[in-house]
């Protein structure tokens, strides 16, 4: 049977030319954004998670860029206790060789103290990012010997956390500004308790930036005041090689974590990529074959819409 009023053929043929349609657009869609799911109605949950661990990526990101910033830091540190060790070998050698009788120890103290101004300059240029760990001064209010290199960020069921490298510089920095002699803490200027004799009380102490050879003679109290010269400098270079120990651990702890975090941000992007990415081969066959099906179904839209036509002839 066949009405005028009603064109079921027709009815049918638009309907699947709707959904045709529909198919092509969200196919056009995924070929000219290359996303599977881009919006939370594609799919509510892998949406979510996609987007979260996106965030997480950024998080890490900023992760990373600290952790060069804190390598970096690390790297300037080392780099001026290697050179203060240096010096102080340096210098113990001239100690060492101010201990012959007849030497003119007044030249040896110039060179001395050339190697005590360089190595206070140096200290106190080993800045970056504006920070300095070998030049400080532990009588600041907002003093504080441990230093934090963010190192991680970690989502679990319980929340967010942050992870650092931790660092106590109190026995790594070279020098102090303190007001208190008593209370530096620089390698180089901190009181050690090496006892003197001559003309200083048995019971007092010295540091390296007060070695001072010029005015000892070859009588058996200085040249024992000179022997304790070289223990000084000697002790302090130990202390130096010992934080140069810690710095190169937590050296190696950041350049291990920057690769690590590298290689966790690359998962991340791949397991967002699993989640939402389309498969363009698959896309591209689905397109052509869905162009394929709306070409004939408007072709059956246009042979249902003629039956009308065919029914007027009937009448003529």
């Amino acid at each position: 049977m066949t009405s005028l009023l009603t064109n079921t053929a027709a009815m049918v043929a638009l309907q699947t030319l709707n959904a045709i349609n529909s198919d092509l657009n969200t196919t056009n869609n995924r070929v000219s954004t290359g996303l599977r799911i881009g919006k939370a109605s594609d799919s509510a949950a892998y949406w979510a998670i996609a987007t979260t661990t996106a965030s997480d990526n950024g998080a890490l990101g900023a992760v990373q860029d600290a952790l060069a910033i804190g390598q970096s830091t690390l790297d300037v540190m080392y780099n001026g206790l290697e050179s203060t060790r240096e010096s102080l070998q340096k210098m113990k050698e001239l100690l060492v060789s101010a201990r012959q009788p007849g030497v003119d120890r007044t030249n040896v103290q110039v060179e001395i103290d050339g190697l005590l101004t360089d190595m206070q300059n140096k200290a106190g240029a080993s800045v970056i990012n504006e920070q300095n760990f070998l030049a400080v001064d532990s009588s600041a209010a907002d003093w504080n010997a441990t230093k934090a290199i963010v190192a991680s960020f970690e989502r679990s069921a319980s929340g967010i956390s942050i992870s650092h490298i931790e660092l106590d510089i109190s026995n790594l920095t070279l020098t102090d500004a303190h007001a208190t002699a008593a209370s530096k803490i620089g390698i180089l200027d901190q009181a050690r308790g090496v006892a003197v004799s001559g003309a200083l009380a048995a019971d007092a102490t010295v540091t390296v930036l007060d070695v001072d050879i010029s005015a000892l003679t070859d009588s058996a109290d200085d040249l024992g005041r000179l022997e304790q010269f070289i223990q000084l400098v000697d002790d302090a270079m130990v202390d130096v090689i010992s934080a140069q120990n810690s710095v190169g651990v937590n050296l190696a702890r950041a350049e291990s974590q920057l690769t690590f975090v590298h290689a966790l941000m690359d998962a991340n992007e791949r397991a967002v990529g699993s989640l939402i990415d389309a498969n363009m081969e698959e896309e591209s066959t689905k397109l052509r074959a869905l162009q394929t099906q709306q070409q004939l179904s408007v072709e059956s839209l246009s042979i249902a819409n003629a039956s009308a036509q065919n029914v007027l002839q009937l009448f003529r």
